[in-house]
């Protein structure tokens, strides 16, 4: 019983009692590389933003605080179970502290597909079955959508369950209630079922992208020129600095902040196997945040190779400036939306990105005809592709600089 409380007491959050006040999430557990891209992954999942943090580690235990905004999609308590989720597991026996060895990692979830039909296309409808996939704590690993001549709409979602329960009729049955209830007398009909090793294997292979849009969209190259607008007019500094720590290397970060920021430093981070020793970060006023981290490498020691310093500097200053990538592009007569973001090494895509797209064109007031989701490896990288063909209706009607403009401002938080 102590065990499990001492397990529990790894994560507590004390919530605002301000309607808009920030909460305080507190986590104190042994730990591992990559653990705060881990959490920041969860707290970016649950549709809240970091605010301020500091973080330390003697490279057994470390200590972790982050103030967060917002309200998280699901409860506190469900937030509370996903964060213990991440944390190394441990048991005190006889004072020895042990690690759960990668072996011993859970097995990767089923895939299931859910497949309905309705009766009719309106906007805002893909959003509001995302929003409620999202709530259900059901992963969507790859959709396509498909609007018939007699305006019909099909809908299939490859999706995993976090709850590992879909498999069962009640938890099935859960979903489908919960969609008929935001689709009402639309939904003609709806399925779930497993789906086999070879249909998942052929829902991830990668869709064709033309070479013109590869060139530009997954370039790694950062630009001499901040990109145009107001949105970009804030600077974009990274400093790395070996003098102040025989051990450490210190990186200095200054930036815009965007949703998101610190999960994609973190994950930057964890796919170069960097340990943060110590962290210190929080939003300035203009939008600016300042990030300031002591690292090391898996040897211990600090980054003292020039190439590797540089390396790293320029893949930060990459995802800070392009974290996620997105541009219209015309189709022949069609207007097709593309958004990628990157794959983290371990296989996770990024959090809520389908979700804000189509939140983002309920917005703007703009249908989707199809979807198609893919993973692609463009310049040695794995990144998860979204490809939306609009409404032929809407497109005309809504210009694409402004459908790019305003899925950006979504995806980075910038309403």
């Amino acid at each position: 019983m102590g065990i499990l409380h001492a397990y529990e007491d790894a994560v507590q959050i004390s919530e605002s009692e301000k309607a808009k006040g920030t909460t305080v999430i507190t986590v104190s557990c042994p730990d591992k590389t990559g653990l705060g891209c881990d959490l920041c992954r969860v707290i970016l999942l649950f549709g809240l933003s970091i605010t301020r943090g500091d973080m330390s580690t003697d490279g057994k235990w470390c200590y972790i605080k982050f103030w967060v905004g917002g309200k998280p999609t699901a409860s506190w308590s469900l937030l509370k179970k996903r964060l213990l989720e991440v944390c190394p597991s441990y048991i005190s026996m006889s004072g020895i502290e042990y690690y759960r060895s990668e072996m011993d990692q859970p097995k990767p979830h089923d895939v299931f597909l859910l497949k309905f039909w309705c009766s009719s296309d309106r906007k805002g409808l893909l959003h509001d079955v995302t929003r409620v996939l999202c709530e259900l704590e059901l992963t969507i690993k790859r959709v396509k959508v498909s609007t018939a001549p007699d305006g019909r709409v099909m809908d299939l979602f490859f999706v995993t369950d976090s709850r590992a329960l879909l498999h069962t009729q009640q938890r099935q049955e859960e979903t489908i209630r919960c969609l008929r209830d935001v689709l009402g007398a639309s939904i003609l009909s709806c399925e779930i079922g497993m789906v086999g090793p070879e249909v998942t294997a052929c829902s991830q292979k990668s869709l064709f992208l033309p070479s013109a849009v590869t060139e530009d969209m997954f370039s790694l190259e950062l630009s001499s020129e901040n990109p145009t607008g107001s949105l970009f007019s804030n600077p974009l500094s990274t400093i790395m600095d070996n003098s102040l720590s025989r051990s450490h290397t210190l990186v200095q970060i200054l930036c815009q902040d965007h949703k998101g920021l610190i999960y994609d430093i973190m994950r930057t981070l964890k796919d170069y196997n960097i340990q943060v020793s110590y962290g210190r970060f929080c939003t300035k006023a203009k939008g600016n945040c300042e990030v300031e981290l002591f690292i090391m490498q898996a040897d211990g020691n600090k980054i003292a190779d020039p190439n590797k310093k540089n390396a790293l500097c320029s893949r930060l200053r990459m995802e800070l400036w392009r974290p996620l990538r997105v541009a219209v592009v015309n189709r022949g007569p069609d207007t097709e939306l593309l958004v990628a973001n990157p794959v983290e090494l371990s296989g996770r895509g990024r959090p809520l990105v389908f979700h804000d797209i189509t939140l983002a064109l309920e917005t703007l007031d703009t249908r989707i005809f199809s979807v198609e989701i893919g993973r692609h490896m463009v310049c040695n990288r794995e990144w998860e592709v979204y490809r939306i063909l609009i409404d032929e209706a809407d497109s005309l009607r809504v210009p694409g600089k402004k459908i790019e403009e305003g899925v950006r401002n979504k995806l980075m938080g910038w309403e």
